[in-house]
């Protein structure tokens, strides 16, 4: 009894000891600036990466709606769907334990993140289970969700997890939008597309947003809520994040529950739309991740979730529930980066890099993509 006793006094100190440790700014303050004498770190090299980060601008167009139309026209119909933002500079943070290590650019400057948006969408599938809104991943949607989105052979196969996973094949047609049209393969052309062989839900990955958005609206049936208002009121008040943040749908995506009118937003900015928030913001949704969702001391998200959110996949070891995994098996591994890290990642270089283990968190934006394992090392090096 006294050795069981003293092991849950140890593990409670012990969370205790490490929320102290760890700094959680109040809503519009400003970050505290880490104590060299508690951590230590090459100056040098850290400024380095910096500059790296900020001589390696993403080269697209700042004009975001040039960018989207120029990065997806080899897609049939695509188009403009929902709002955009003309983007900022360079910019980024670096953290441990929440404490403000290094930081570039405007933090505050509101800009469109694209795909990120998606380890927030992850994130509300995630508060909608701890809530017991469905009680497994690998319950079908189409149990939840009976209007006709799920109907078919293939489809009533799909669970939350292969929707969370990438990895559905749903097929048909969301917002005017074909699943097929969505980043197509390089061979073929409209028939083949079209008429493609499904695979059966849960073998293979692929990148798509009709289906993410697909997950998106399936959710907003869920919560029977927009779903930046129920992000707003069970995470985003709660951690603190400004007021200036903002999700968006199409234009045209709206839906009827409860007899009231509301938007369905999507999980990125392929064609518009998706969450537009600042580095600051970001930096507070990867501290609580970093943190395994805790909050100067509330749980925001269960550990349960977290641990399935950053599992690897069958199909593709490097992505669990929308979060990407640096597993050195798969194609997207970062040399000299441990395997432990999880990122979002999204068009144009926005990425907010989360270590667990090392008390870590980085965002940057707007770094050419294809740099940010190079950037990602330097960091590491400096530490």
């Amino acid at each position: 009894m006294k050795r069981i006793l003293f092991t849950f006094l140890v593990l409670v100190l012990g969370n205790e000891m490490k929320a102290q440790e760890t700094s959680f700014p109040e809503r519009n303050a400003e970050w505290t600036v880490i104590d060299s004498k508690k951590f230590s770190y090459d100056s040098k090299v850290l400024n380095a990466a910096i500059d790296f980060a900020k001589e390696n601008e993403y080269s697209g167009s700042k004009d975001l709606r040039r960018a989207i139309l120029k990065g997806f026209e080899r897609e049939p119909f695509h188009e403009v769907l929902g709002p955009t933002k003309k983007r900022g500079g360079p910019a980024g943070m670096i953290l441990k334990n929440g404490y403000l290590v290094a930081s570039w650019g405007d933090t505050r400057r509101v800009d469109m993140t694209f795909s990120v948006t998606k380890s927030f969408l992850s994130t509300m599938a995630g508060l909608a289970f701890d809530k017991g809104f469905f009680s497994s991943t690998d319950d079908k949607v189409g149990q939840y969700v009976w209007d006709g989105t799920f109907d078919g052979e293939h489809n009533s196969k799909i669970t939350w997890e292969h929707l969370l996973q990438q990895n559905s094949d749903w097929s048909g047609e969301l917002w005017g939008i074909k699943d097929w049209a969505d980043r197509p393969p390089r061979e073929g052309g409209l028939d083949d597309w079209k008429y493609r062989e499904l695979r059966e839900p849960g073998t293979v990955m692929e990148y798509n947003d009709v289906r993410v958005n697909v997950l998106a609206y399936s959710l907003t049936q869920l919560w029977r809520n927009p779903l930046p208002k129920a992000l707003k009121e069970n995470l985003m008040d709660g951690i603190g994040a400004s007021t200036t943040w903002r999700w968006f749908g199409y234009d045209h995506a709206w839906t009827t529950i409860d007899g009231l009118k509301m938007k369905s937003v999507t999980g990125g900015g392929h064609s518009g739309a998706g969450i537009f928030i600042s580095t600051e913001d970001m930096a507070r949704f990867g501290l609580l991740f970093q943190n395994d969702g805790v909050w100067n001391g509330k749980r925001m998200i269960s550990e349960a979730w977290i641990k399935k959110a950053t599992t690897p996949s069958i199909p593709n070891v490097n992505y669990g529930y929308m979060w990407w995994l640096n597993q050195k098996e798969g194609n997207r591994y970062w040399e000299g980066v441990p395997e432990h890290v999880f990122y979002a990642a999204g068009f144009g270089g926005n990425f907010i890099v989360v270590d667990q283990e090392k008390d870590l968190v980085i965002v940057t934006r707007w770094l050419e993509p294809n740099k940010i394992g190079n950037f990602v090392k330097m960091v590491y090096d400096s530490m």
